[in-house]
């Protein structure tokens, strides 16, 4: 089971839910760059659980154990080394499940592929839970692109039916950058909040979950970042965030809209401001053959819902080889959305710093 990202800056996540710990090393960072401990820690406590009716009520402080790699604030070119220790687990919660896999979750595929050895606590390596190392390597790898004039923040773009306003294509102020890469209940209409919570608490009271999307923009690329065809931007941010568990769908720019348009709707026109190329419109989402253009990189994210719900599912009983009915226990998110926005933004880094 490998769980690695990279080959400049390499992460390898490491660790299950109701384990010991989880964690990440991170090699191939820069010695000598100064890193804001405080600036990652902020990261952290906005995927941490607990905090929100929203979110599963198990909850972790989700502070990271430094072992190696930085002194005092500054990276010192050994693989940096973090753990997060596990401190509220409840295993017997999920006794049943090695027997009984949940729908739609790895349950039964890991069952397979792990003949059966795989912890199934807590969705072991397949947890939500697994994403906190991928946080923090997020969040030291987004300090050394905002060195470089790199920002990234992404924000809920839908829960259910209810969807925030969504990033304007080509031009994101910073200040709105910097609010939505602070915010634990990330939005851009932040008057959409109450209906979005509404829409979670709705399913959480019918003893089930429900879906969402995450929109995330980059801003301050440069020109010329990426390769053609098989190593561009879209290829590596997408398989950065299908890292991300309950990923199911990614889009660029107008994304799949531009299936519907003309090459007249959907072309970019360029245009001079302020002695640099920039583009009209910006479906393209940023990126052109692969390679960053200048513009703003956009794309969004969808999120299937948890599918450890607290209705009797149908599923099958490995063990007997007869068809079963599953009754699942245990602390769950009857909406994942709002935590997944630093995840992705973190996974956007990891991508990015990759390209330089």
């Amino acid at each position: 089971m490998s769980s690695a990202y990279g080959d400049k800056i390499k992460i390898s996540v490491f660790g299950e839910s109701h384990g010991g710990g989880i964690g990440v090393v991170i090699d191939g960072l820069p010695a000598g760059e100064k890193i804001d401990l405080d600036a990652v820690l902020a990261q952290m406590a906005r995927r941490a659980p607990g905090k929100d009716k929203t979110a599963t009520p198990r909850k972790e402080s989700d502070l990271p154990n430094i072992l190696s790699g930085i002194l005092g604030d500054t990276l010192t070119g050994a693989p940096l080394c973090a753990v997060i220790e596990n401190t509220n687990t409840r295993s017997s919660d999920y006794g049943n499940l090695l027997a009984m896999p949940r729908p739609a979750h790895s349950d039964y595929t890991a069952y397979v592929k792990y003949k059966g050895a795989n912890d199934i606590r807590g969705g072991g390596h397949f947890s939500g839970r697994i994403t906190a190392p991928i946080v923090f390597a997020g969040a030291v790898c987004r300090q050394l692109l905002e060195k470089r004039g790199v920002k990234i923040a992404a924000h809920i773009a839908s829960i259910g039916s209810v969807s925030d306003s969504r990033f304007c294509p080509t031009e994101i102020d910073d200040e709105l950058m910097n609010r939505l890469s602070l915010s634990s209940f990330a939005l851009i209409d932040r008057s959409v909040e109450k209906n979005m919570r509404d829409e979670v608490e709705a399913a959480r009271l019918e003893q089930d979950s429900i879906g969402g999307s995450i929109e995330c923009a980059v801003t301050g690329m440069p020109v010329g970042v990426g390769e053609p065809m098989f190593d561009g931007v879209e290829g590596a941010i997408a398989k950065a965030v299908f890292g991300v568990p309950a990923v199911k769908g990614i889009e660029f720019g107008a994304g799949f809209e531009l299936a519907k348009m003309r090459g007249s709707q959907a072309n970019d026109p360029f245009r001079m401001k302020d002695g640099k190329v920039v583009t009209e419109t910006n479906n393209c989402g940023g990126i052109l053959g692969g390679i960053s253009d200048g513009m703003p990189i956009i794309f969004r994210a969808a999120i299937k819902p948890t599918p450890s719900i607290s209705q009797k599912q149908r599923t099958v009983n490995l063990q007997t080889g007869e068809n079963a009915e599953l009754e699942i226990r245990g602390r769950h998110d009857p909406c994942i959305v709002p935590r997944a926005v630093s995840v992705i933004e973190a996974a956007t880094a990891i991508a990015l710093i990759n390209l330089f």
